[in-house]
């Protein structure tokens, strides 16, 4: 959530950026004209308030004069019904504003440009620069993954519908290697590891940035308290000190979380992005950070760096793009994203996305930390990235390291949870 302080002081400043983001800008005058009203409302209360207080008083000495109170007493009663009447108009100005601020994205960070997927800037790619090329026709990793019993689409879809696959026989264990792989790394690196629950409430929407406006793109219980399937381990994280203050020395706090992934993925798929590229349940271990402001940006070099190396690691031609405002989640005030090659498609996909949401999210969720010494509080800044998503990691290793017989090879790193097995034949 955008301070409102920040609003009234420097509006343009917000126009400005949600015009990058190729958002409303006028909402910025909605929330200050609702601001006026409302602060008015309040002043109101609290002149008749300082009012009544005064005549409290007086009704005191005159009673003990022995002088007759009624028509003041009267008089009073009006004004209290006054004074409940504006607080009541007062918390609707209120809820109208934290409606419309709930529903503002984050501001860019400096350095973030304005626009959409077209605006957003290659800042490497592995290797000599350009995608592996093959002396033979390449398949494609639906073809590869059925031919060698990997995944299941056909039971897949029967069992869940489109959107959903079934990883079978040496397809499962490669997918448990993978995330076997990727919590290795992230201890060696002293990251907490978290089982998070996977139903969530939808406070824990609300803090993420995820809610009130993506509502429908989660899987929602059909009960009366409001409850979801997580979408992504990062709606969890954000949520573990929710209200809660720290102290200066406890940060950073690293930790990352392995879970299922459960999305609605609204809309239609383009027929490229068939197979795993896109469904509605994948698995994923998430990267996540607690932090000073101080310590925001180093972080977020830091975990972008530890993505990058989980996919060399895997021996896997990637490129590191920066987004564009209007390219980032709304949550987001930056985000590089480390795609891999997937040859079939002739592009690179998304495995990870690195963010900063500097206080956006703390805000939201009421979660701050007091510096040593000091009785202020201040907000925390929350951070977050794939560490990695499989559901474009095995597209990737089987179709980048496949061979004209059909095998195909194994990531190095991946043998010793394999049993030292070197690669797949048919």
């Amino acid at each position: 959530m955008i301070d409102i302080k920040l609003i009234r002081e420097t509006p343009d400043v917000i126009r400005d950026g949600l015009r990058k983001r190729e958002a409303d800008p006028t909402l910025v005058d909605q929330i200050l004209e609702i601001d006026v009203k409302r602060r008015e409302k309040i002043a109101a209360v609290d002149t008749l308030k300082n009012e009544r207080n005064v005549t409290s008083k007086q009704i005191g000495v005159l009673r003990k004069e022995g002088k007759d109170t009624t028509e003041i007493q009267a008089a009073m009663r009006s004004l209290g019904d006054r004074i409940a009447e504006l607080d009541k108009e007062a918390a609707a100005l209120d809820e109208q504003q934290r409606a419309i601020l709930l529903s503002l994205p984050n501001m860019p960070a400096p350095g973030v440009v304005a626009g959409g997927k077209e605006a957003n800037a290659v800042m490497f790619v592995a290797g000599d620069g350009k995608p592996p090329v093959f002396d033979f026709e390449p398949q494609n990793h639906v073809d590869l993954c059925t031919k060698l019993g990997l995944i299941d689409y056909e039971r897949g879809v029967r069992m869940g519908g489109n959107g959903f696959w079934l990883y079978r026989g040496f397809g499962a264990r490669l997918e448990w290697a993978l995330l076997n792989y990727f919590i290795q790394e992230h201890l060696k690196d002293g990251f907490e590891f978290i089982l998070p629950p996977h139903l969530l409430t939808y406070e824990c929407g609300l803090t993420a940035g995820q809610f009130p406006k993506f509502e429908e793109d989660v899987y929602r219980l059909q009960e009366e308290n409001f409850r979801f399937l997580l979408p992504t381990a990062e709606t969890a994280l954000v949520n573990l000190y929710r209200g809660e203050i720290l102290d200066e020395k406890d940060l950073p706090k690293k930790m990352f979380a392995y879970t299922p992934c459960y999305r609605r993925e609204a809309g239609t798929y383009r027929a490229s992005e068939r197979g795993m590229i896109r469904g509605h349940q994948f698995n994923k271990v998430e990267m996540f950070a607690y932090t000073t402001p101080e310590q925001s940006e180093e972080m977020h070099q830091l975990l972008i760096r530890k993505a990058c190396r989980l996919v060399e690691g895997l021996g896997l031609h990637y490129r590191l793009s920066k987004l564009a405002a209007g390219d980032c989640s709304a949550s987001m005030a930056t985000t590089w994203d480390v795609e891999l090659w997937i040859p079939s498609m002739n592009e690179y996909k998304e495995c990870s996305s690195v963010s900063n949401a500097m206080d956006y999210q703390a805000r939201r969720g009421n979660m701050r930390f007091r510096r040593t010494g000091e009785k202020k509080t201040e907000f925390m800044h929350t951070l977050n990235g794939s560490g990695l998503a499989t559901s474009r990691l095995i597209p990737a290793i089987v179709e980048q390291f496949q061979r004209a017989d059909g095998s195909i090879g194994i990531p190095e790193v991946l043998q010793p949870f394999l049993g030292g097995v070197t690669e797949i034949r048919p």
